[in-house]
């Protein structure tokens, strides 16, 4: 079985292809600029080829992606008959706990819960509708982000404000990378070689956007982003945690509307917002180096935040057996792991320099007597994706 994986930004789209008897990648794309100025990175045999194409929208995307599936200059398939299924990231399920067909059931909670997931919901309805022309009466599959988070405590994911607005809108934390957090957490037992239900693990997701998890008993018991993907950690451009006053102060004395405001705190804040400089860390360091305070305090507060949370969660699990780092920050960052940690001390937790600056991947960063490991995981949300769309089309084809 081959599964196309598909996972749409507002202007791009990331693809796989990935052989299920092998669980092996055959190629891998990202589309960015969707709309404008786009271009399309397409990976096959550790090759990579680069398209200047116009795409005015995420079909359009689509459809050139797959022409280069099946261009004979560097084949990944001959055919897309040989695509059996498609796996699509999406971020808010409303009260889906789990990976589902997608029905116009599916489709209609997407919609409802765009207030919630205003960047990623439109999104991946996109995504949806693109695979619907390009490739119809192909199953496809809905991974939600909010799945693995459904196991929070009432008493965690509860908002201490009146609770009719629970009962009638469900106002709440749900937690978002939940995909991710889900397979690190099962990577770093398979690593250890021990159940993961017999580990305390705080997964360090930190990209464009960010998250952090606490993971006992293999379920999440705790996670940062909130009821919507804007709280927890500062991240990029994202807020994250406010004094909710600073957002009705600024709509009432820059005379914003809640779009505006919504906008500000998802595109113009985190990183970004303080530093004045950039929403990518290698920006932010290169104007570290050269003396720029904003940008030091901007990844001060950064790190600061992530080391307060990491600490939050071993209170939340009374204790901690690992903490992972994952996503392109977490991954690449050696100097935000190191400064992180260093926060962390106190708690005997240590990292190994050089361990850290190796360019670790699948591997442990912290020293030998450390309280807490702490490894670097690359994070497969695609195989995860991909394993859930197996599974519920093979049982499709059983019925």
């Amino acid at each position: 079985m081959k599964i196309l994986i598909v996972n749409c930004g507002s202007s791009s789209l990331k693809y796989q292809v990935i052989d299920m008897e092998t669980e092996e990648m055959l190629a891998k794309g990202t589309y960015e600029r969707i709309g404008e100025n786009s271009f399309l990175t397409h990976k096959i045999n550790g090759e990579k080829y680069e398209f200047e194409h116009p795409a005015k929208n995420h079909t359009e995307a689509l459809e050139f992606a797959l022409e280069q599936l099946v261009n004979e200059k560097y084949p990944c398939i001959k055919s897309l008959d040989e695509i059996d299924a498609i796996g699509h990231r999406l971020v808010h399920g409303g009260y889906y706990n789990k990976s589902v067909l997608i029905d116009d059931d599916i489709i209609d909670q997407l919609k409802q819960n765009i207030d919630l997931a205003p960047t990623h919901n439109p999104a991946g309805l996109a995504g949806i509708e693109a695979c619907k022309k390009v490739m119809p009466g192909k199953p496809m599959v809905a991974v939600f982000d909010i799945a693995f988070h459904h196991t929070l405590p009432e008493e965690r994911y509860i908002y201490p404000v009146p609770y009719e607005y629970y009962e009638n809108i469900k106002v709440r934390k749900y937690g978002y990378h939940g995909t991710s957090h889900f397979y690190v957490s099962r990577k770093i037992a398979e690593l250890k070689g021990k159940p993961v239900e017999d580990l305390k693990i705080i997964n360090c997701h930190l990209g464009q956007g960010g998250s952090l998890c606490a993971i006992q008993n293999g379920e999440s018991v705790d996670t940062s982003m909130g009821i919507s993907p804007t709280a927890g950690i500062p991240m990029c451009a994202r807020s994250g945690d406010l004094d909710p006053s600073v957002v009705t102060f600024l709509m009432k004395n820059e005379n914003l509307q809640p779009d505006e405001m919504n906008y500000i705190l998802n595109n113009k804040s985190g990183i970004l917002g303080i530093s004045g400089v950039s929403n990518d860390v290698r920006d932010i360091e290169a104007a570290i180096a050269k003396g720029n305070h904003r940008a030091k305090v901007a990844l001060d507060h950064y790190k600061y935040k992530i080391a307060q949370t990491i600490a939050m969660y071993i209170v939340s699990m009374q204790g901690a057996d690992v903490i992972t780092f994952t996503g392109g920050v977490g991954e690449n960052q050696a100097g935000v792991r190191a400064d992180i940690i260093k926060q962390l001390e106190f708690f005997g937790v240590k990292i190994d320099e050089e361990l850290n600056n190796s360019k670790p991947e699948d591997s442990k960063i912290s020293t030998e007597d450390s309280s807490v490991e702490v490894w670097v995981v690359p994070t497969n949300e695609e195989l995860v994706i991909a394993q859930d769309t197996k599974r519920i089309v093979s049982e499709l084809k059983t019925k």
